[in-house]
């Protein structure tokens, strides 16, 4: 297979809460807008920049990470979009150089230009040397410019732009305007489903790029098709029933669609709605918001009842961070609601207004060795000793206990199939 040519951008920043998510969808509604077929990335370990991004590009979004997902599987997705699409939006993990790996590190091995979001709220001439910096920390990075965000006014606008070195250009000044911008929680951005006038915010930043003299054309990068084996069918005919609602929406889609690949059929439910679980062979509870939807959880009794009784029928069960807190015997909200949960696993699990955990982690099971991440605001207290603990990649990052009671695993972990298909595979099989 030929390599394949399209035009690009990595939307980046000097940190988090500049605007990446905001100036992303508003590219990609401005160049849908004139009539391409745009597919959107995202770096790192999220889940809800990607609905926004969906709804403003119309097209599914996947995560982009070389360590969480590997540079063949990168190099395959981007290929494969840079031969269908007309153009590729990256968006980029907290700031342009931070992490292992950074959104940096994927600009300069894909050779992807980078376009920087700067936040100029209560700022003058240092925008100027924040841009010189971000363009010239790492020599030889391909850098596109600068969008000015949060602008006060025209004249901080003129103020901006003369800041800056003649080799770094100021692509557009989007003004402060709280219409356009995306409402957030702890975990990041609220859903975005939850968000009734989502696609006008959108609408509106796609509108202020024009009014703020946007007119970009990115330049076109070729990237190279990788040799990638095909998944093992190692999940043919397998039936896999998936919680996809309010409460349970944090999956990624790469996870989904690799599990289909293997030759499983998915069957969504709603453990808010639903009364019974799907005829399945195993169940997936990925994580999301139990927390904000206590009530309707605990007063669902009968899918308590259904999935107590899929595993005791020995069938496998994964869950991931908010799936776990579902499965503990209580759950404590932010505000001291307590409600109980379905009880398969002995311990009570209560919300904290502080950080308890994030980062990238790698954990070594019995069916072979996982990549993914936390990020959590929760504290499990349990007497299950962990078969396994995962592995952070900062230096003093804590790992993650992963617990084990028959065929059902549950951990903080957010689990990345594609890193490794085989191991995924033997999680579900029956």
């Amino acid at each position: 297979m030929s390599a394949a040519a399209c035009p690009a951008l990595l939307v980046s920043a000097p940190a988090s809460g500049q605007g990446k998510t905001t100036v992303t969808a508003a590219l990609a509604r401005f160049y849908r807008q004139q009539g391409r077929d745009v597919r959107v990335f995202k770096t790192g370990p999220d889940f809800l920049d990607p609905m926004i991004l969906e709804q403003a590009s119309g097209r599914p979004v996947y995560q982009l990470d070389l360590w969480m997902g590997g540079e063949t599987h990168c190099r395959q997705l981007l290929h494969q979009a840079a031969a269908e699409a007309d153009l590729v939006l990256i968006e980029g993990v907290m700031g342009l150089f931070d992490g292992t790996t950074s959104s940096a590190d994927l600009a300069e091995l894909f050779g992807i230009p980078v376009l920087a979001v700067i936040d100029a709220t209560a700022m003058a001439q240092t925008f100027g040397a924040l841009a010189h910096g971000l363009a010239h920390y790492r020599p030889g990075l391909p850098f596109a410019g600068v969008i000015a965000n949060r602008v006060a006014s025209a004249g901080h606008a003129a103020m901006l732009r003369e800041s800056l070195p003649p080799d770094v250009a100021c692509l557009a000044c989007l003004m402060r305007d709280g219409e356009l911008e995306l409402p957030s929680r702890h975990l990041g951005l609220v859903q975005a489903e939850e968000i009734a006038d989502l696609d006008a915010r959108i609408e509106r930043g796609a509108q202020a790029l024009a009014g703020g003299g946007f007119d970009f054309e990115p330049e076109a990068v070729r990237f190279a098709a990788p040799e990638v084996a095909p998944p093992p069918a190692a999940l043919q005919g397998v039936r896999i029933a998936v919680a996809r609602d309010a409460a349970f929406a944090f999956v990624y889609r790469a996870n989904l669609e690799l599990l289909q690949a293997m030759g499983a059929q998915l069957h969504f439910f709603s453990p808010l709605a639903d009364s019974a679980l799907p005829e399945a062979d195993s169940l997936y509870l990925p994580g999301g918001y139990p927390e904000l939807h206590l009530r309707r959880l605990s007063q669902n009794r009968p899918m308590h009842e259904a999935i107590r009784r899929h595993h005791a029928e020995g069938k496998p069960v994964l869950a991931e961070c908010g799936g776990m807190l579902y499965l503990c015997e209580s759950l404590t909200d932010r505000d001291g609601q307590r409600a109980d949960m379905v009880g398969l696993l002995p311990g009570q699990a209560r919300m904290q207004d502080r950080l308890a955990n994030l980062g990238m982690h790698s954990v070594e099971l019995p069916e072979g060795r996982l990549h993914g991440h936390t990020f959590h605001h929760s504290k499990l207290d349990t007497p299950l000793q962990p078969l396994a603990v995962s592995q952070s990649t900062r230096k003093r990052g804590r790992g993650e206990a992963v617990y084990r009671r028959r065929r059902l695993q549950a951990s903080y972990l957010h689990m990345y199939f594609p890193s490794n298909p085989e191991a995924a595979a033997r999680l579900l099989q029956p």
